[in-house]
């Protein structure tokens, strides 16, 4: 085991992704498990297994455990964002341990449109509970960097099932609302799981709504929070009643 790699790993810690770095596993304690390379072998299958030529973009790519795979699927220009400068370190030190070009930025979600291009792939990977402003971060992504398709996951809480509504319902109806299957967002006023950052958690109906109104068509959902997504026609924005 190589000391002074086992040492720069210590330091960079806590680490939220278990990457194996020569012989050394850099969160191999994780509550999860190994996390999150047993999650990615549910669905990896969905990504082509040759990028070659194409764009990829990593929304709050951690470490970098995606970021690093998407590279060794031969893509071309791979950019992974952050506003965590600590997860940016670590994952500029893992890429640059595996010899992988790839570029790392501090920004936010928000910040998106100052990229200025469109991405054959963007990764939008456990980042939408984390939000103040959900479909806002869903909107910008739609109209700014993603060109063909989007890989996203979302944590999940409530009822799996997916309603059958109405395409519209009377101002006088209550009794939709009571349905456990009705698109919800569960809102954390104080935390969940000792983080302050978990906002909005969704249930499965409300992921795969918000999705589909912010001009998304999914495409698979080959894991339980993950969908394979391609960029389609927006839905027609009506403009609010006049107060």
């Amino acid at each position: 085991m190589n000391p002074s790699l086992k040492r720069r790993i210590k330091e960079l810690g806590p680490w939220f992704h278990n990457m194996r770095l020569g012989e050394i596993e850099t969160a191999p304690d994780h509550f999860l498990g190994d996390y999150p390379a047993f999650k990615w072998d549910g669905f990896k299958h969905v990504v082509p297994d040759d990028l070659a030529g194409r764009s990829v973009l990593d929304i709050g790519c951690n470490a970098g455990f995606y970021t690093l795979e998407m590279k060794r699927r031969n893509a071309g220009r791979v950019l992974g964002i952050d506003s965590d400068p600590r997860y940016l370190e670590q994952a500029r030190f893992a890429a640059d341990h595996f010899a992988l070009d790839i570029e790392f930025r501090q920004m936010s979600v928000y910040e998106v449109a100052q990229l200025g291009e469109t991405f054959d792939l963007v990764l939008f990977m456990g980042v939408l509970y984390h939000l103040r402003h959900p479909l806002l971060a869903l909107d910008l992504l739609y109209e700014h960097v993603v060109g063909d398709l989007m890989l996203f996951q979302c944590l999940q809480r409530g009822e799996e099932r997916i309603a059958t509504l109405q395409d519209d319902y009377e101002f006088s109806e209550w009794n939709v609302f009571d349905r456990r299957d009705y698109p919800t967002l569960f809102f954390v006023e104080e935390r969940y799981a000792a983080d302050p950052t978990n906002w909005f958690i969704p249930n499965k109906a409300a992921v795969e709504a918000m999705l589909r109104s912010s001009g998304f068509v999914l495409e698979a959902n080959p894991e339980r929070e993950v969908y394979l997504c391609r960029r389609g026609r927006r839905p027609y924005m009506v403009e609010p009643p006049p107060a």
